[in-house]
């Protein structure tokens, strides 16, 4: 038998070329690791702090602020209040669509084919998620009770899913998978909660004609993926539509993308035996163009819609989007004077204590509430303190807490000594809940003879 070169040594990074075999192969395997967008966040977080705090800090505030023009002729232009949108803004109002985008796909997958299709099975990372919101905003206006300052009770309510899942992944078998599908799924349900809460509470003044507007969008995606309109073009058309009457009629932009995502079809066109036809023909050694084209057709519509774009989109909005997220609001100025103000300031002492000690006390008091009331059971191979440790890695909440903080304060002081606040509490917080897991041995799984309902994540 003659000898056939792999198929994966004809590319560039199967080559045997120094920079393929250096680099390209070494990255493409850090890229693929689940902590990598945690790793990539960390970078950017620290470069911003570093720039921000160097003698080129001017120049990361002017960049920063820098305007940007979005105009089409003299019948369009992208403003904000009138005013030409700052590159900041571009990436928390355009650019953050992405990861919301994405989050609305998480969620959908989590309804159609994850721990959220099944209602005992959700119930308990779901009355976790409301203890970690509920707890950590009363934590929050125990220390800002009234004025400006009470408008960021909604900072320490949000858990940042790629550092949380990014830590337990690095934590190994330490952690049982169950528990790792249960901190998953209360982060989703978080989101869902944040997603209301910037919907319901943190929206300005509405502008009724462009929610009609998006309204009949919405009505529009809805009736095209009912009638089977599977061409990406209409829809990526209709989602800019979308996006624009959303960012006019004054609800935050990026929600726009949640709705997008929740709209997607997740359910795939065609079964796998269709695919399987497909490219019999390919096997036998018939290979020309149309039989390659349908193939490659089936192939793909045996994947639904949903999880196609989310696959195409995680990397993207992990490894870019969040850290320039990170880089363009995570440069805070951390003198000696602005900290010592920090520490004392109530907004601080209020997302800190709201993260670290709230989202702890609600996750954990909440959940051990509804397995002693035999609502739920804990998930497979997980103790009491398991779920501590979780609860406390789930007040890391970084992306999310510092947009929620760029919507509830106008003030730049404000601003920053809640960034501080997210800052100090994500690292403590994430610290406090390895050390817990790290140090906990699994626990023996409990027959299911003696459960009353499944545990999470089996």
């Amino acid at each position: 038998m003659a000898h056939r070169t792999p198929p994966s040594t004809l590319t560039w990074l199967g080559s045997d070329r120094p920079l393929a075999r250096v680099i390209g192969r070494p990255m493409l395997r850090f890229l693929s690791v689940e902590a990598a967008g945690g790793i990539v966040l960390v970078a950017a977080t620290i470069i911003a702090l570093v720039w921000a705090n160097s003698p080129w800090s001017a120049g990361y505030g002017g960049f920063w602020h820098s305007e940007v023009h979005l105009a089409i002729g003299d019948w369009f232009t992208l403003e904000h209040d009138g005013h030409p949108l700052t590159l900041a803004e571009v990436v928390n109002d355009v650019v953050m669509v992405l990861f919301f985008l994405v989050v609305g796909l998480e969620i959908k997958r989590e309804l159609m084919a994850g721990e959220l299709r099944h209602p005992r099975a959700a119930l308990l990372p779901a009355v976790a998620a409301l203890g970690g919101m509920v707890v950590p905003a009363a934590a929050f206006l125990l220390f800002n009770p009234s004025g400006d300052p009470s408008t960021g009770w909604g900072i320490p309510m949000a858990t940042d899913i790629a550092f949380a899942v990014g830590i337990l992944s690095l934590l190994g078998n330490r952690v049982p998978t169950p528990l790792k599908v249960f901190l998953l799924t209360l982060a989703i349900v978080d989101d869902i909660g944040a997603i209301v809460v910037i919907a319901i509470f943190y929206t300005g003044s509405l502008e009724a004609e462009w929610l009609v507007v998006a309204a009949a969008v919405l009505v529009a995606v809805r009736v095209l993926t009912k009638m089977r309109v599977w061409y990406t073009p209409i829809y990526v058309g209709l989602g800019l539509l979308l996006w624009y009457a959303t960012f006019e009629s004054g609800i935050h932009a990026t929600l726009a993308g949640v709705a997008m995502g929740l709209l997607a079809p997740a359910t795939p066109l065609t079964g796998p035996e269709h695919a399987s036809k497909a490219v019999q023909p390919i096997v036998d050694g018939e290979v020309d163009a149309d039989t390659v084209r349908r193939a490659g057709f089936l192939l793909g519509e045996s994947v639904s819609v949903a999880e196609r774009i989310e696959h195409l989109l995680h990397p993207l909005t992990s490894l870019v989007v969040i850290p320039i997220f990170a880089l363009a609001n995570a440069g805070i100025e951390l003198s000696g004077d602005s900290l010592a103000d920090a520490v004392g300031a109530p907004v601080t002492l209020g997302v800190v204590f709201g993260l670290v000690v709230g989202k702890t006390v609600g996750v954990s008091v909440f959940t051990l509430l509804a397995v002693r009331f035999r609502l739920s059971a804990l998930p497979a191979g997980a103790a009491p303190r398991h779920i501590v440790g979780v609860a406390a890695i789930s007040g890391i909440g970084f992306t999310v807490s510092l947009f929620i903080t760029n919507l509830a304060y106008d003030s730049p002081l404000l601003r920053d000594e809640a960034k501080i606040g997210v800052l100090a509490a994500s690292v403590v917080a994430g610290a406090i809940g390895s050390i817990i897991l790290y140090r906990s041995k699994p626990a023996a799984i409990q027959p299911a003879a003696d459960v009353d309902c499944p545990p999470v994540g089996t």
